[in-house]
């Protein structure tokens, strides 16, 4: 604000100071008008002005020259001195000269000059009039003076009124920020006081608020995610609790300590497969899954699964097939899209029916690896939430399994730029599949 107050001021002092010069040139050059007229009649002189009419004693002054210089009438106070330089001279013969005195004869004070040529009696010679310019350093004095008082006045209520309306416009903010010191994890659903002011402040608020609920639903997902995992670890431990305190105090025999050795080591291995789940998970949710991608075939990925859970098959009387799927490739991590697949196979065979089936279809650059069977399907309820951690569609929890398997499939296909999806066939069935990019 004083750069600005000094700025305008001095543009003022400026613009006042070019108005007055023009002025002053303006009126000297009516007045050597007026003055030739005067010299140009018989007998007149400059000293006879009729009362200082077009020369105020003090005031103003005027004088007549010839070419060379020489003084041929001038009014008294100047006693006949000659005011233009030979440099002047000789500029005047062409065109009106301005100039500046610091002072001349009778006259103390800085004054202008204007000299221009005229003829008398069918000669040539040289008019100059001037006047004081202390009427014009008298108003740029008064305007600096005033200048200089109304500045800093100007500047103090301006500051004054910039912090008031600063600290009125700012009290939102502060609010905000009181509120926001007073939110934490035990104060869930606070927001901030969003005021309504249809600006950058009120989009604020809302933009803060909006990044609170994502930041709660955030720390909600991470509170149901130790809860299920806190749930998912306890059962195997309490049964590797109970069959070690059972082998140690009841096992009567070597072949009953090898029994509750093998039960407890087929726990360990859940503990061992859930703790891997839970870590992939973690790791999907920070975005840090490592993938080592590469160009794979289709066909060779999905008669890798199926000749892994063949046995399985085998063994509950069903039909395990894959599709050849030639020429079709994907690019993607093997091992990881191999797990997916399998999370899936295994689901199939866990709580499906009927023959598994392993598809393939390719279009606008994307891959779907389809896994497919011919049970009773999804509850349509739990088709939304299938892919969610520890989802179930038995609520007991009485049909095995930790609830990770679609979660995990889901976390590879979207690590990959991909997605998963599941539904219901029309001719009964689930079909579950996978979206990865093709190769």
């Amino acid at each position: 604000m004083a750069a600005v107050l000094a700025l305008t001021g001095w543009f003022l002092y400026v613009r006042l100071d070019s108005h007055l010069t023009t002025a002053l040139d303006h009126n000297l050059l009516v007045r050597a008008e007026d003055v030739s007229a005067l010299v140009e009649r018989p007998g007149a002189t400059l000293a006879a002005d009729g009362g200082g009419r077009l020369v105020e004693r003090g005031e103003s002054y005027a004088e007549l020259l010839t070419p060379g210089g020489g003084v041929v009438d001038a009014t008294p106070a100047l006693d006949r001195t000659n005011l233009l330089t030979r440099a002047e001279l000789e500029r005047v013969r062409r065109e009106g000269v301005y100039s500046d005195r610091s002072s001349v004869p009778g006259l103390d004070e800085p004054s202008r000059l204007l000299a221009t040529p005229v003829e008398r009696d069918g000669r040539r010679f040289v008019l100059v009039v001037g006047a004081t310019r202390q009427d014009r350093v008298e108003a740029l004095a008064s305007l600096r003076d005033e200048l200089l008082i109304a500045g800093p006045i100007a500047l103090a209520l301006a500051t004054v009124a910039g912090y008031v309306l600063a600290g009125l416009s700012l009290r939102p903010v502060e609010s905000m920020r009181r509120r926001a010191a007073a939110i934490s994890a035990d104060t869930p659903g606070e927001r901030l006081p969003v005021p309504e002011t249809g600006d950058e402040l009120q989009r604020l608020g809302e933009t803060l608020n909006e990044m609170l609920a994502r930041l709660e639903a955030a720390l909600e997902r991470e509170r149901e995610f130790v809860a299920d995992a806190g749930h998912e670890l306890r059962t195997p431990l309490a049964l590797l609790r109970t069959e070690l305190e059972l082998a140690l105090r009841h096992a009567e025999s070597p072949q009953e300590l090898r029994e509750a050795v093998r039960r407890s080591s087929a726990d360990v291995d859940r503990l061992g497969q859930l703790a891997e789940d839970l870590l992939l998970i973690a790791r999907s949710d920070r975005g840090r899954l490592p993938l080592r991608l590469e160009n794979v075939a289709a066909g060779d990925l999905l008669d890798s699964v199926a000749h892994r859970f063949e046995w399985r098959a085998e063994e509950s009387g069903r039909m395990l097939t894959a599709d050849s799927a030639d020429g079709v490739t994907v690019h993607a991590d093997r091992m990881r899209l191999e797990q997916a697949q399998g999370n899936l196979v295994d689901n199939a065979l866990r709580h499906g029916g009927g023959a598994v089936r392993l598809t393939v279809t390719a279009s606008d650059g994307l891959v779907e690896l389809h896994v497919r069977d011919e049970g009773a399907g999804f509850p349509p309820e739990f088709l939304g939430q299938a892919f969610e951690r520890f989802a179930r569609a038995d609520p007991a929890r009485t049909s095995g399994g930790s609830g990770l398997g679609l979660s995990i499939v889901r976390a590879i296909a979207e690590a990959h730029g991909g997605s998963a999806h599941a539904e219901n066939g029309e001719q009964g069935g689930a079909d579950v599949w996978v979206v990865v990019p093709a190769g």
